[in-house]
């Protein structure tokens, strides 16, 4: 698909155009990316990680908050906030990223919230494992899925729905997945799943389910709408594969300073240190290579330690900036499995883990005199 097609000739939902709707500009209002700036931050403070609400923020009173496990279980248990925090307690940083980060980059676009590659963060969440608790419920041989349900309520596709995402017995099990209740060492924000989240370390953060209140063991795979609208498609009706781990990215700190309309950076001629982060969901990031002419030549960049085997890593380069005029420095991420980033990022429906290379577009200088 490309700028030549007509809206006439495409599905609803998509645009052919350039132009932002207002339906586009509301949700931008509602959500927010993290500053790239913040990449210096090795936990990204609250207010810079990204958000996204699908509907509205509940009203929560953690006094009386609670979480239910039920379905096919053999012990069925209601837990209240105290009894959760009870439990033992981990705290791990993750990096999270929506699914349709990049998406606004697109031709055609999606239309949808118009992220752009700012859909990130990465916090240090406190809780306890999931694990525990569902082996004390006990779950039946014949349950296939776990389903999240949340207290935000909205309507979306036409159909009107507790946002609901399922995991299968073998996802949810795994020791890493948190129902969390604090960010960065203080209780959850109201925005960011208050009084209480799950955490799926590695997968796009539509499985993270915020304002968490029951889970229910199914014999069934979940067909929800939030469950199936994340699906690669290529057109409406496809059948598509589901959306699940987060695909390896990288993003440079944007160096010198900014225009304030468009974005475009200005540097001093002479050497710089650029800085930035990689992540994937699938493995360990093992490479992360630089550009300073446009994609024509990489370069590898010294990589750091990631903080968590699901937090980004930092990575530096030395860019001598000697010669004046217009250049474009991008970064490429490659995890240990051999996933990495695109140079040309292929189109899906819904605008789904769009992780093509950055471009930064930067003026050098020319010598003072």
């Amino acid at each position: 698909m490309n700028d030549e097609i007509t809206s006439a000739e495409l599905p609803a939902g998509i645009s052919a155009s350039d132009e932002v709707t207002v339906e586009e500009l509301q949700l931008a209002l509602r959500n927010h990316g993290m500053h790239l700036e913040g990449l210096r931050h090795d936990l990204t403070p609250p207010g810079m990680h990204y958000l996204l609400i699908h509907f509205d923020v509940p009203e929560a009173d953690e006094s009386t908050w609670s979480l239910s496990i039920g379905g096919l279980v053999r012990n069925p248990v209601e837990l209240s906030m105290a009894d959760l925090r009870s439990r033992s307690r981990v705290t791990l940083p993750i990096t999270l990223e929506c699914a349709g980060n990049g998406r606004a980059r697109l031709s055609p676009r999606p239309i949808s919230q118009p992220w752009l590659t700012e859909a990130i963060g990465t916090a240090a969440w406190t809780g306890t494992p999931l694990r525990p608790l569902l082996e004390e419920a006990g779950i039946e041989d014949e349950a296939v899925e776990l389903v999240f349900a949340a207290a935000d309520r909205g309507i979306q596709g036409e159909v009107e729905h507790d946002y609901e995402r399922s995991l299968t017995i073998a996802e949810a099990m795994r020791d890493e997945v948190l129902l969390a209740y604090e960010m960065n060492g203080a209780p959850l924000p109201p925005q960011h799943g208050f009084p209480l989240r799950l955490l799926v370390p590695g997968w796009y953060g539509m499985a993270s389910v915020k304002w968490l209140t029951r889970i229910t063991a199914v014999q069934e795979p979940f067909e929800g709408f939030q469950q199936t609208v994340y699906r690669f498609r290529q057109e409406p009706d496809d059948a598509g594969e589901p959306v699940t781990r987060i695909h390896p990215r990288s993003l440079i700190i944007p160096p010198g300073i900014p225009d304030f309309l468009t974005r475009r950076r200005f540097v001093e001629p002479g050497r710089h240190l650029l800085r930035g982060r990689a992540w994937s969901g699938w493995a360990p990031i093992e490479r992360v290579e630089v550009s300073t002419d446009g994609c024509g030549t990489w370069t590898d960049a010294t990589l750091g330690e990631s903080a968590s085997q699901f937090a980004w890593a930092p990575f530096t380069f030395e860019w001598d900036a000697s010669e004046p005029g217009a250049v474009e420095l991008s970064c490429r991420a490659t995890d240990a499995d051999g996933n990495t980033q695109p140079l040309e990022q292929p189109w899906n429906y819904h605008g789904f883990a769009n992780n093509v290379v950055q471009v930064i577009p930067v003026e050098v200088r020319a010598p003072a005199g």
